[in-house]
C-alpha cells in the first residue's frame, strides 16, 4: 500500500527479461497475449480521474510499442520456408541436418520474425510431446542466442552455455561438450543464432567461423537458424573462397538462405499488401480520434517515404506517433504530428527520394478502386 495517497502501486504491462537467457525466452513464449487497452472517447477520457488516466495512457504506451508480430504475406512465407525445413529435417543423430540462413537488410523485423516461428515451434514440440522429457527434464525445443561484435569461437559456445544456465567457463571445447550434454537432455530440436554476421570478418575468420558453424551442425543434432545482415557478402556461405573453390565450400551446400523483403508499392499487388498492412495497424490503435482510413488512405503515402517500406522503420515510427498523440492530447496520427517524431537515421535518408518521386506523381502507395467500388462512391 503506497502510504503517501493510499493507492496500490501500479507495475504495468512492461515485460522486461532477455531472450538469450532460458527463464527470459520461456516468458516470451509461454507468456499471455497482450489485452488492448479499452477504446475511450475523448469524453470518457475526461472522467477518468487522474490517476485513472495516467494508468491507461501507461497501458496505451506499452501496448503501441509492442504491436505485433503482424502476419504479412512476407512473415507468413518466412514461416512456411523454416517449418519446410524444420519438419524435413528427421534425420537420425548420426546425418548432419541442414541449416537454414534468413540474410536481409536491417530494419525489416527479422528478429522478430524469427523469434515469433521459434515461439510457435516451442509451443507445437511442446503439444506434441509434452512439457517434460522421458527422463524428467524440462523440454526446451527451441533456443536463442544472440552474438556480439567480433564473437570467437568459445564466446559462441559460452552464449550457448549461458542461455541454459550453465557454467560458462572453460575452453571452446569444454563448452561444447557441455551444451551437446544439455541439447541432448532438454530435446533441443532447433538453435536460432541471431546476429550471425558477427562472426564474418576478413576471408581467414570467415573460413575459421564457417568451420566452426559446421562443427556446430555436426556435434548437435539440432536445425541451425542463423539470422544475420549481408552474409552473403561477407563471405561465410563461401568460407572466403571465391570462383572455383565455392564449389568446395560446405556450409554454403549445407545451408538454404533465406530473406524477408521490404514493401514495395511498384505494382497492384505491393500497394494492396500495404493498404492491408495500414489496416490492420490501425484497429490495434488506441487513440480517441482514430477514425477509419486515417492511416491506409489520409497517411498511406506519407508513412511509406518516412520508412522506405522497412517495417521495423514503420512501427517505430507509429509507435512514437501515438506516444505524441497521446501526450499532447491530439489522440490522433496526421501529418502536422508526424513532420514532429523522428525516425530511424536511415529511414530519415532515404526518405527525399521517394517523397519527391510521390509528389511528382511517379509514384503512389494507393492501390487502384476495383470498377464496381468507385460507381458506388461516385
Amino acid at each position: 500500500m503506497n502510504a503517501r495517497n493510499g493507492a496500490e502501486p501500479f507495475e504495468g504491462d512492461d515485460r522486461q527479461y532477455s531472450p538469450t537467457r532460458l527463464p527470459g525466452w520461456l516468458q516470451e513464449v509461454n507468456g499471455p497475449d497482450r489485452a488492448q487497452p479499452e477504446q475511450y472517447t475523448r469524453a470518457q477520457l475526461a472522467d477518468l480521474s487522474p490517476r485513472a488516466l495516467l494508468r491507461h495512457n501507461d497501458n496505451r504506451a506499452v501496448w503501441h510499442a509492442n504491436i505485433g508480430p503482424i502476419e504479412t504475406p512476407q512473415l507468413l512465407q518466412l514461416h512456411d520456408e523454416l517449418d519446410e525445413i524444420i519438419e524435413a529435417n528427421r534425420q537420425d543423430g548420426d546425418k548432419t541436418k541442414p541449416a537454414a540462413l534468413l540474410d536481409a537488410y536491417p530494419g525489416l523485423g527479422k528478429s522478430t520474425a524469427v523469434r515469433a516461428y521459434g515461439r510457435k515451434l516451442f509451443r507445437n514440440q511442446i503439444t506434441l510431446r509434452g512439457e517434460t522429457t522421458p527422463s524428467g527434464h524440462r523440454r526446451v525445443p527451441v533456443i536463442y542466442i544472440a552474438l556480439s561484435g567480433n564473437t570467437q569461437i568459445r564466446g559462441l559456445n559460452a552464449a550457448i552455455c549461458r542461455f541454459y544456465e550453465l557454467p560458462a567457463t572453460g575452453d571452446a571445447d569444454t563448452l561444447a561438450e557441455r551444451a551437446v550434454d544439455a541439447v541432448l537432455s532438454l530435446r533441443t530440436v532447433a538453435f536460432i543464432i541471431d546476429d550471425i554476421h558477427f562472426l564474418a570478418g576478413a576471408n581467414t575468420n570467415s573460413v575459421r567461423m564457417s568451420n566452426q558453424l559446421k562443427h556446430l551442425a555436426n556435434v548437435f543434432p539440432v536445425t541451425l537458424i542463423y539470422v544475420g545482415v549481408g552474409v552473403r557478402q561477407r563471405g561465410i556461405l563461401h568460407e572466403g573462397s571465391s570462383g572455383k573453390k565455392n564449389e568446395l565450400a560446405q556450409f554454403g551446400r549445407r545451408t538454404t538462405s533465406l530473406t524477408l523483403l521490404p514493401f514495395q508499392i511498384d505494382d497492384e499487388e505491393g500497394r494492396r499488401q500495404w493498404r492491408t498492412l495500414l489496416k490492420t495497424i490501425e484497429k490495434q490503435l488506441v487513440l480517441a480520434d482514430k477514425y477509419p482510413g486515417m492511416l491506409a488512405r489520409d497517411l498511406s503515402d506519407y508513412l511509406y517515404a518516412r520508412s522506405t517500406g522497412h517495417f521495423a522503420s514503420l512501427m517505430s515510427l507509429i509507435n512514437r506517433g501515438c506516444l505524441r498523440a497521446i501526450r499532447t492530447g491530439h489522440e490522433r496520427l496526421d501529418k502536422d504530428l508526424m513532420d514532429h517524431v523522428k525516425n530511424d537515421a536511415a529511414a530519415e535518408e532515404a526518405r527525399q527520394e521517394l517523397e519527391a518521386a510521390i509528389e511528382a506523381g511517379l509514384l503512389t502507395s494507393h492501390p487502384s478502386e476495383p470498377p464496381d467500388h468507385r460507381r458506388q462512391t461516385a
